[in-house]
């Protein structure tokens, strides 16, 4: 209770200070005044609803997700607003405390607030407002298909030219649009892979999230199969359950639901592919994450027989694994398959010039390929979405690679 109190407070202040930017440009306007103060209560509001209609134990629910969305809607171009606002209150500061010497009795120590700062500070926070409200409403279903040619010299003669699909983090729990998810399935569909790989979290909390969606993944298919590993959230450590039997028995049945929509699910162990007496090696790790996150993950069990020298791929869900086991473990994986990270659903990414996301300050590696110690890894930045209902500037990713024997 106390944490909310503070963040409402906070709320409060931010929506004090701002309003002083919207009350310096309409003077001769209350209406706008009133609807700047209508909708922040209106936000207030929707959050109050979304606590006391939501289970205390389900973080996820619906109309928790809508609160968020909301919330930051609202809280991120005041945010900007207020930046501005601050930097000339400094500059406003420094002039008064100059001013003392020399002020003339009875003049006042603050200068007065420039409108123009204002209308600058209120124009800097359309953007995010846009922004925000475009990642809502269609960023989170702009499926994208990424593509990667990876070179190895030691890859086997018939792989060169092999195709695999990787999809991550498809939080079924939060899907709630289901023309738009069916046509993200449908470009994976069309890609018609070698080889098709999910690198976690199927659900929010539960096995039941994924019913309404088992017929659609179903539809999926790979040459050599399709094949899966566990997330995270598909523990159901995010969610209060009525007995410890219960939490085991969810998790038995999202085995079976792995089973049901065709993926071969891999819990620290690895498959064989195998093409014209060539093998690549596929392997899989249950959950391993740096703290707060559970270490189920075995690297050596899912490793175990894969001979010297074998081209080995290697599915875990958290890219901190990479740095923390993979990359200097004595056996060479040479592709490891990562999600998690979501790009935190929010950053800029111009190809070849900037890159950037909050989750960057946790995750030196959130999307994207990375090559290190002569191994690489790639980060998925996720098919689905979670909290925040939307997607701003980081969209839902199909990833396909293309591996390539290098010249000898």
């Amino acid at each position: 209770m106390i944490r909310w109190i503070w963040a409402f407070g906070l709320m409060l202040a931010l929506d004090v200070y701002v309003g002083q930017a919207i009350k310096t440009l309409t003077r001769n306007a209350a209406w706008a005044r009133w609807g700047y103060w209508i909708f922040s209560l209106f936000v207030v509001a929707v959050v109050f609803w979304a606590l006391w209609r939501s289970d205390p134990g389900h973080r996820h629910s619906e109309a928790m997700k809508w609160a968020a969305g909301l919330m930051i809607l609202s809280v991120v171009p005041k945010l900007v607003v207020a930046a501005v606002l601050l930097t000339e209150d400094l500059s406003r500061l420094a002039i008064g405390l100059y001013g003392l010497l020399d002020r003339p009795s009875g003049t006042g120590f603050w200068p007065e607030r420039r409108a123009f700062i204002s209308q600058i500070a209120l124009g800097a926070a359309v953007l995010p407002f846009v922004s925000i409200a475009h990642g809502i409403v269609l960023g989170r279903w702009r499926f994208r298909v990424i593509r990667q040619e990876l070179w190895f010299a030691d890859l086997p003669e018939a792989f060169d030219g092999y195709r695999i699909a990787q999809i991550s983090d498809i939080h079924s729990g939060s899907f709630d649009n289901a023309k738009a998810v069916e046509r993200g399935v449908e470009m994976l569909r069309k890609e018609q892979p070698d080889l098709l790989l999910f690198t976690g979290d199927l659900v929010n909390d539960k096995a039941e999230e994924m019913a309404p969606w088992e017929e659609l993944f179903g539809r999926l298919n790979a040459r050599d199969g399709q094949f899966s590993v566990l997330g995270n959230h598909d523990y159901g450590d995010y969610t209060a359950w009525p007995t410890s039997e219960a939490k085991q028995r969810n998790l038995l049945e999202l085995f079976e639901v792995h089973h049901r929509i065709g993926f071969d699910l891999l819990r620290n162990e690895h498959r064989v592919i195998e093409r014209n007496g060539d093998k690549l090696y596929l392997s899989g790790v249950e959950n391993w994450g740096r703290p707060p996150f559970p270490q189920h993950g075995d690297l050596n069990a899912a490793l175990n027989q894969i001979p010297e020298g074998g081209f080995t791929v290697l599915m875990s869900h958290d890219p901190s694994h990479f740095d923390e086991q993979v990359k200097q473990h004595p056996h060479r994986v040479h592709l490891t398959l990562s999600g998690h990270t979501h790009g935190m659903q929010f950053g800029i990414e111009i190809p070849g010039v900037l890159r950037w996301s909050p989750v960057s300050l946790r995750y030196p590696k959130w999307a994207g390929l990375y090559a290190e110690n002569g191994r690489n890894l790639y980060v998925n930045r996720g098919f689905g979405y979670l909290a925040f209902p939307g997607r701003v500037g980081i969209w839902p990713e199909i990833t396909v690679f293309t591996l390539r024997r290098s010249p000898s």
